[in-house]
């Protein structure tokens, strides 16, 4: 079995650069348009109801929500860049390009998920800048934002390694978003509080592993959280740690890669 060496550093890193270019070569479409979707979303719900709406946990309902909105556009796009490098590498027939250099499956799933942690935080700080024209960002805790912008875009990462190595075609993949990711973005909090639901959804609410992040990341602006910020970090790094293992085992076994 190949074992790491030093020099395999500067092989690690053009895995990851190549990752990084291939939506940097495309910034319109992975950086410029989710900024649109996502001030789309805020100014749908924040402006057409805001008004409506009366303070959440003593911040108006611009504020509470903006977080949210930004978390959500992190997950999506490290999942999407992950689980596309590997989907596209499949179709083409070129995912032979990424097996057959000396990598161990390890450096393989972190190559290619700080590509997709990359992009997910590089959307995310352009989002908040966007936003910030038009809400007040407050913020409470820069160490509690960036762990969960951290280990928010690895988990979705991971899950985007995951969902392109499982997909056989775009039908599956779509299925994926559409059918996992999306509905667990859109019921985890992010446009209003668990508090506000039925004991029977609060207590569903805690199995998405989507609240944690959203509101441990929304409590490093607003100060206030649904559950106990420590008890949402050690979700988030266990999820992680779980996710790593099988990316890890996915590639180390060739599952649908080798043929």
């Amino acid at each position: 079995m190949h074992q790491p060496t030093a020099s395999n550093a500067i092989g690690l890193w053009t895995l990851y650069m190549r990752e990084v270019r291939r939506f940097m070569k495309v910034y319109t479409q992975t950086m410029l348009a989710p900024v649109v979707t996502t001030l789309l979303f805020l100014a749908v719900f924040s402006l057409a109801l805001g008004q409506f709406r009366p303070d959440v946990h003593g911040v108006p309902f611009s504020q509470f929500l903006a977080p949210g909105l930004v978390m959500m556009a992190i997950a999506q796009n490290a999942f999407a860049n992950t689980s596309s490098s590997i989907m596209i590498a499949k179709v083409q027939g070129n995912i032979v390009d990424t097996l057959m250099p000396p990598f161990t499956p390890t450096e393989l799933v972190f190559g290619i998920a700080m590509g997709g942690v990359t992009r997910g935080i590089c959307v995310g700080l352009a989002v908040t800048v966007a936003m910030s024209f038009a809400v007040g960002f407050q913020i409470t805790h820069v160490g509690m934002i960036l762990f969960h912008a951290f280990a928010a875009s690895l988990m979705l990462a991971l899950l985007g390694i995951i969902a392109g190595i499982w997909a056989e075609k775009f039908d599956h993949m779509a299925a994926v978003t559409n059918f996992i990711i999306t509905p667990l973005a859109f019921l985890s909090g992010t446009f209003y509080s668990i508090e506000r639901l039925p004991e029977l959804g609060q207590t569903l609410a805690h199995f998405n592993p989507f609240f944690y992040m959203i509101d441990g990341f929304r409590s490093g602006f607003i100060g206030h959280a649904d559950i106990t910020p420590w008890v949402g970090m050690a979700v988030m790094v266990a999820i992680d740690i779980v996710l790593w293992v099988i990316c890890t085992r996915m590639f180390k076994t060739g599952y649908k890669l080798k043929p």
